[in-house]
């Protein structure tokens, strides 16, 4: 039975305040519904990006007392924080993940500046204090651009790579784009088991595309509030638990199921969950 790593990005970016118990709550009751990975920002009490990790450690403490989940921590976002600050992530001991960011794109009205002397330095703060990264790949030169990093820097493989669809400015959330993107994966890695995908779905108002994503070989699913927070068209949620939920039952109709988190960070090679085994 093929099986998927749903990771559940669970705050949005217009959320106004940041309640690490609540947001524990929500990302525990994803966990105990299929979620393998949490995808965080580090943000302060008014839900700015920020380079201080204490709001977010306090989070990931209230998540660790319940949930094995996998934690991942962005080094990006759109801001004015310097590099160094947005890696700051990379140094702390809860965080098992992160988000890797390689080019710059316009995202609505903003421009997301990855400039690459920038993207160097996140890569090699990554690879040194050895987390695991996810690729963010909005466009499909980016994934060419992370071929090129291959080629300087020592990755673990194999490297996760998720394709961002649906935001104004990149590649658009349809079919054709996500052919494409593939196509893009598999061109600059033809070695396939030195890759995995996955697709997250910006503005997301149903499941289709992440159902063809899961029929033509998504390892990983991104959903939650910081993409969108529609369970169908028409209905939105409150919570990201029964998104969590929905995506669980669609893998169970297709005969495939979701990874724990143990089986997600075997995937993904990142080390055991310290106490555990």
């Amino acid at each position: 039975m093929k099986k998927v790593m749903i990771s559940v990005a669970p705050v949005a970016a217009t959320d106004p305040l940041i309640n690490p118990r609540a947001i524990a709550r929500d990302v525990i009751e994803c966990w105990r519904n299929g979620a393998a990975m949490v995808h965080l920002h580090v943000r302060d009490l008014c839900g700015r990006l920020t380079p201080d990790l204490s709001l977010l450690e306090e989070t990931v403490d209230y998540i660790r007392a319940e949930s094995d989940i996998i934690i991942e921590i962005s080094t990006g976002g759109v801001s004015n924080l310097t590099i160094e600050e947005r890696c700051q992530p990379c140094y702390a001991p809860f965080v098992e993940a992160t988000s890797l960011n390689v080019g710059s794109v316009n995202l609505g009205e903003a421009v997301y500046q990855n400039p690459i002397k920038d993207v160097r330095y996140c890569v090699q703060q990554i690879i040194e204090n050895h987390k695991i990264p996810e690729v963010e790949v909005f466009e499909v030169g980016m994934i060419h651009t992370t071929r090129q990093l291959t080629e300087q820097f020592d990755f673990v493989k194999p490297l996760l790579f998720a394709i961002v669809l649906g935001h104004e400015g990149a590649m658009p959330r349809n079919v054709a784009a996500l052919g494409t993107m593939i196509a893009g994966v598999y061109e600059n890695f033809p070695n396939r088991e030195d890759v995995l995908w996955g697709i997250t779905e910006a503005h997301r108002e149903d499941f289709e595309l992440v159902k063809t994503a899961l029929d033509l070989g998504a390892s990983t699913v991104r959903i939650g509030f910081e993409d969108s927070n529609y369970l169908r068209p028409g209905v939105q949620v409150d919570n990201n638990a029964v998104m969590v939920a929905e995506l669980a039952d669609i893998l169970h109709k297709k005969g495939m199921a979701p990874m724990t988190p143990d089986e997600a960070r075997a995937m993904l090679r990142i080390p055991p969950l310290a106490g555990k085994g």
